[in-house]
């Protein structure tokens, strides 16, 4: 019986959907052996260090990583980064299949000017900061204004916007990285602006995000009403509309009609809003609008203009894939057809297709990414895998070690009365995770 061996590299939602989709396709004729690399000490990628501390049931896709862990012949390797610890070209002579699901982590720009100043950051920087990632607990966050600026249109720039917005308070039962809950208390920001240039049936949004916003209990949430009027008539001209659309401007059309509970925090959602340029003397101050109009479909700008006085301003624009030596990037993400990279390396996820869909997407993607490498499977290598590649005496996160940081983040947390504390320091994280 043939046993396959597959590396795949990254331990996100993509990454365990495709080992998941490797196990599923097993048979008396056809075994795979799987190793994941991980170059953080822990695995779960966006799920633990991307998805908002106050959306807990969406963290709960971990039980399902989980169960993939503990299938036979699956072996995690955190702390192990590819492209200095081992090379893709070391992998891909080892392995019978190579998987790249390595996400995308680094923020578009607007290039627009004055994108360089204090306190102008991406959602790729912000996100992570207050979700315990440990590359970015020394990211420096200003919140002494109190207006803050957030340029996107997605669930990202919801969620940023929404920790900007709501009462500290809240969060107090989150797994929030602890130095970022310190900061949101002390944070003098009572009005968060969300701007996005095209129309409300352009909006990235999904409903039940939407859906949720007027439940936050110390914040008002406004959408103009003629904004989300002139987008229905828009919508209900083209005849038939799909279901998503539709419900994304009834959950909009719901929010602004809300009353509102005159509280003295407040978060805004403005379409049609084109950013031009950020100004202010080294530290941001000021925004830039053109105001656009939408035409046959389309933004277009008009000669009007607005600014917004502020001194925070995240971006949210999308994300681009991190380029690795050996692997070609184009629109952001790695150069492939269909997941097929080169030779015997593919890649799933946002890396594969850019960062589009929630979550589930990176089920089917990977399923049709794994039926793919098994049309092209030759005979089996007989290869030692990753055990041959990595110097003596390098400090692996095994999945044992994984399961002793996890259970020493709950016990921490169950003191605290959240669901975990994430330990953020690295060589602490190696400490607890040691086997």
């Amino acid at each position: 019986m043939p046993t396959y061996k597959v590396a795949i590299v990254g331990a996100g939602p993509a990454g365990y959907f495709t080992a998941q989709a490797f196990q599923k396709a097993q048979s008396e004729d056809l075994l795979f052996s799987i190793d994941m690399i991980e170059r953080l000490p822990t695995p779960w990628g966006l799920v633990r260090s991307g998805v908002a501390p106050d959306h807990p049931k969406i963290k709960t896709v971990s039980k399902v990583f989980e169960k993939i862990a503990k299938e036979d012949r699956f072996r995690l390797f955190a702390n192990v980064e590819l492209g200095k610890d081992i090379s893709l070209k070391d992998l891909r002579e080892q392995y019978d299949a190579v998987v790249l699901a390595t996400g995308a982590a680094r923020g578009r720009k607007l290039g627009i000017a004055g994108e360089e100043l204090t306190n102008s950051l991406s959602a790729a920087d912000f996100v992570p900061w207050y979700n315990s990632h440990p590359d970015y607990v020394q990211t420096e966050v200003d919140l002494s204004c109190d207006t803050a600026v957030v340029i996107g249109a997605g669930n990202v720039a919801m969620d940023v916007a929404r920790i900007l917005a709501i009462d500290p308070a809240e969060l107090d039962p989150t797994d929030v990285a602890d130095h970022a809950l310190v900061k949101l208390k002390e944070s003098k920001i009572r009005t968060v602006i969300i701007c996005g240039r095209r129309g409300p049936e352009h909006a990235a949004f999904t409903a039940p995000e939407l859906r949720d916003l007027p439940k936050l209990e110390n914040t008002d949430v406004y959408i103009d009403q003629k904004q989300i009027a002139d987008a229905i008539e828009r919508v209900e001209s083209l005849g038939e509309v799909e279901k998503d659309l539709r419900n994304n401007i009834e959950a909009m059309k719901l929010i602004a009609e809300h009353s509102k509970k005159g509280v003295a925090r407040k978060l805004e959602i403005k379409f049609l809003s084109a950013p031009l340029e950020i100004k202010g003397n080294q530290k941001v101050e000021e925004v830039v609008f053109a105001v656009n109009q939408v035409e046959n479909g389309k933004a277009v700008a008009t000669n009007e203009k607005f600014s917004i006085k502020t001194g925070l301003v995240i971006t949210a624009i999308g994300y681009d894939s991190v380029e690795y030596p050996g692997i070609k990037i184009e629109n952001g993400r790695i150069e492939n057809i269909a997941g097929h990279v080169e030779h015997n390396v593919y890649t799933t996820g946002w890396a594969k297709r850019g960062p589009t869909g929630v979550i589930g997407t990176n089920k089917s993607d990977s399923n049709d990414v794994v039926d793919l490498i098994i049309e092209n499977l030759k005979d089996p290598k007989e290869s030692e895998g990753i055990t041959a590649l990595l110097k003596s005496g390098h400090e692996v996160i095994d999945q044992l070690g994984w399961e002793k940081i996890n259970a020493s983040e709950v016990i921490s947390g169950e003191i605290a009365g959240k669901p975990r504390v994430k330990e953020v320091d690295w060589k602490r994280l190696i400490s607890l995770g040691r086997s």
